[in-house]
């Protein structure tokens, strides 16, 4: 990370012992041949005069050599979903990417018909979602209109999910590559790092929400360049604009990056107390414009968030203690070369929440380059930042290959308003790219180091990087088939039931384990409403309670789940088919569905024949029109 000049503005450590980068790259042209915070160029010739060298490539072509190079890797790694976009998911779990499609299909109503973009009552009608509490990935998915509208919300996901890994290491390349190193193997090195890490990979399959973290370097640099700034106003205004659209990707991953920018500018005003005198006046000036426009531009969808229909106030229990256990910093990740699903299963809180992983190569080569590199400030600064991080990412209860051993200082911060949303695992990420950056210094440093054998030194820095890469590289994203969704709602077959009042129950109902008919409404571009569904909303369906995954609990629901899952067929109560006509009235149900390919399909259709009577087959589907018992006759 890079870090503000020093009151004497020459980049020098107050210490004496080592210089960081004052960020003097242009960003367009080629660096001139000198060493970082100005260093003049190592000398080749006998009589050591100074010489520059022409680099064999422009700036430009290697940047954009780079970036085929990480999007080659991105395909890579996703090559499996691209083979069927539509057929084929993540193979330990699948809800995420249904709800990631569903928002994706929301976002074309946005554009096309103009529908608010905060709340629908598509999903979980009656009651609704609230959007804004969500993640609905309005700033990603409204750029994929065209995408979605022309291949379908699966294709939609599968670009996403490979630009945001190409994207996120592009991005730190090339903020890097101009802000931090002068070395461009070592700007590869972090960007690589911070694109393609076990964390990015673990999130790969199911949240590019989360992966898209383009524009986070950038936000860093602007908060960074605010301490020594001479134009506070316009770069707050600039940061400003960066953080309002990164809280329409992720707002999570945006309050991580301002706690980590926070902690890294006190690790080092704590070692360089003077910077404090000529940093705090911009910084202050800036952060100020950038409250105040980013406050009134995300005022009404922060409103809506916390104060709307369907808000909540702290996220389930269950998920506020997902830690990491001690153990997973010295494994590599399931989605490398080296991983073990089996092995990593209890070191996560599942395979989507790998946010560590590092195996032991890196993890010692990482504490080797904090003490060799230890007399620099900005080493100094950004291993206690990721340090901190690590130890808050273990969560409540420390734990070491799923044995507790103390309590972690996550449960003195829990409850704390914004942080009582999330999820503590993900502090691990931000340790991913202290990290990045640690290997980007240690490689731009070692590669300047003046010895007899420069061949040698360059050989023992490949076999080191490969002790440190090699394990965790990524390998493509495991995936399972999935059911397509049924001819009878693809041909439009549904339409002469339903209205636009009116729900399309599947069979199961929607839940967090049962998404398949969100992908069914992505298709039709939710032309339909259903109930229930994989989403985040208050507890009970009452405004304010805390989260729980889901709608209101129901009686049909539980029932169907049951049967799917075991198969067996149970003799229902003139209770449970009252409880459960009920529950369709206030629905507003039309149609209940039952598709032909779902699992345990006939002890599901006897189920539910005994609660409205026999089901007829038209397509590829058991139907049953409950119009006249719901009183909604047509």
């Amino acid at each position: 990370m890079p870090v503000p000049d020093s009151p004497s503005g020459t980049g020098q450590d107050q210490s004496g012992t080592g210089k960081t980068q004052s960020g003097t790259g242009s960003g367009a042209g080629h660096r001139e041949a000198s060493g970082p915070a100005g260093q003049p160029a190592r000398s080749s010739g006998a009589d050591d005069a100074p010489t520059t060298r022409s680099p064999r490539w422009p700036t430009w072509r290697r940047d954009v050599a780079v970036y085929g190079f990480f999007l080659l890797t991105a395909l890579w790694t996703t090559s499996q979903i691209w083979i069927d976009p539509a057929g084929r998911v993540a193979s330990l779990y699948s809800s995420d990417p249904a709800q990631v499609q569903y928002f994706l299909a929301h976002s074309v109503r946005v554009v096309l018909h103009g529908e608010f973009p905060f709340f629908t009552e598509q999903l979980n009608y009656p009651d609704g979602v609230n959007l804004m509490a969500n993640t609905a990935i309005l700033a990603l998915g409204i750029p994929m209109v065209p995408v979605t509208l022309l291949f379908g919300p699966a294709v939609s996901f599968v670009v996403l999910v490979t630009l945001g890994l190409a994207g996120t290491a592009s991005a730190w390349y090339y903020v890097i590559s101009r802000h931090v190193v002068s070395n461009p193997v070592a700007a590869i090195v972090g960007g690589w790092f911070c694109g393609f890490s076990p964390a990015m990979l673990s999130h790969a399959n199911w949240h590019p929400n989360i992966i898209s973290q383009f524009l986070l370097p950038f936000i860093v640099w602007r908060v960074i360049l605010l301490t020594r700034s001479t134009r506070p106003i316009r770069d707050g205004i600039v940061l400003a604009l960066l953080v309002t659209y990164q809280a329409f990707i992720n707002e999570e991953i945006l309050l991580f990056t301002a706690m980590a920018c926070g902690v890294f500018l006190l690790a080092v005003l704590v070692q360089q107390p003077r910077r404090w005198l000529t940093a705090w006046r911009p910084l202050g000036i800036g952060v100020a414009v950038c409250a105040v426009l980013a406050g009134a531009l995300l005022a009404y969808p922060l409103y809506v968030q916390f104060a709307g229909p369907q808000a909540y106030h702290g996220l389930s229990d269950a998920v506020q203690d997902y830690g990491n256990d001690l153990a997973a910093f010295f494994s590599p990740g399931s989605p490398t070369i080296g991983g073990n699903e089996r092995a990593n299963a209890n070191l996560a809180p599942n395979y989507s929440e790998e946010n560590a992983f590092f195996g032991w190569g890196l993890a010692l080569i990482v504490v080797a380059i904090v003490v060799w590199l230890r007399r620099e400030m900005i080493v100094r600064a950004l291993a206690f930042t990721g340090a901190f991080f690590a130890v808050l990412s273990l969560g409540e209860r420390i734990s070491y290959w799923d044995r507790e051993l103390i309590w972690g200082p996550w449960e003195l911060l829990v409850k704390a308003p914004l942080l009582d949303a999330v999820v503590p695992t993900r502090f691990g990420m931000i340790t991913s790219v202290t990290v990045a950056l640690l290997l980007a210094l240690a490689v731009d440093r070692a590669w300047r180091l003046e010895v007899a054998n420069r061949r040698a030194l360059r050989g023992v820095l490949a076999a080191a990087l490969a002790i440190a890469f090699v394990p965790i590289l990524p390998m493509p994203l495991k995936v399972g088939s999935r059911p397509p969704v049924p001819k009878f709602i693809t041909s439009g077959q549904w339409r002469p039931y339903v209205t636009e009042d009116q729900t399309l129950v599947a069979v199961p109902v929607p839940a967090m384990g049962a998404t398949h008919s969100m992908r069914w409404a992505a298709s039709t571009n939710l032309d339909f409403k259903i109930p229930g569904g994989y989403f985040l909303a208050p507890r009970n369906g009452n405004t304010g309670d805390p989260g729980r995954f889901g709608g209101r609990p129901n009686g049909l629901e539980s029932i169907l789940e049951e049967v799917a899952t075991t198969g067996r067929v149970p003799k229902l109560s003139e209770r449970q088919r009252r409880r459960a006509l009920d529950e369709l009235r206030h629905w507003n149900t039309a149609i209940l569905v039952l598709p032909l390919s779902q699992q345990n399909v006939e002890p599901l259709r006897r189920t539910v024949e005994q609660l409205v009577g026999p089901a007829r087959r038209q397509s590829d589907v058991w139907l049953w029109d409950v119009r006249e018992l719901t009183g909604r006759k047509v």
